[in-house]
């Protein structure tokens, strides 16, 4: 039994931080790049809209929900060697890489474009948001694409690795 619990939460880790890196990934590569070719106007209130979609209850437990399971995976593989070790790894850059620097970086960025109502600022105005938003926000999201993608590989081999 405790085998399939373990192979279960490992599982269940592996894929929602394959997803969570998935999406990270289009993000970084279509996403921002895509929205980045509008005015300013249409940036903002696209990222507007996409920020205030992407908040869901799905989203959540898979976004956030490695944040605690892979430490939870390390801990029921204390005792695999390179496994653990791997697992460890694993859960620290997930939580560090993407937990914190979400929490600390990039939700800040979208709360601020959250509370401007963009219909009534100017011109100048809108390029001083966008320029405030944008770059930062973009730095932010490369360090969490990077770090829930070497996240998943440090769990695949810790999958292949484990007894």
């Amino acid at each position: 039994m405790e085998i399939k619990i373990k192979l279960i939460v490992l599982l269940i880790g592996i894929l929602f931080t394959g997803l969570t890196a998935g999406l990270c990934f289009t993000w970084f590569n279509a996403v921002t790049p895509g929205i980045g070719r509008l005015d300013d106007l249409s940036f903002l209130k696209a990222f507007q809209a996409m920020n205030r979609a992407i908040i869901n209850r799905t989203f959540l437990v898979v976004f956030f929900g490695p944040a605690v399971l892979l430490f939870i995976n390390a801990y029921l593989f204390k005792n695999d060697g390179i496994g653990f070790w791997l697992f460890l790894g694993a859960a620290l850059l997930f939580f560090f890489g993407l937990g914190l620097v979400t929490i600390f970086g990039n939700v800040p960025l979208n709360e601020i474009l959250d509370k401007s109502n963009l219909e009534a600022l100017s011109g100048a105005e809108l390029k001083t948001l966008r320029t405030r938003f944008e770059n930062p926000w973009n730095q932010w999201h490369t360090i969490r694409t990077i770090s829930t993608f070497l996240s998943f590989i440090l769990l695949l081999v810790g999958f292949i690795y484990t007894k």
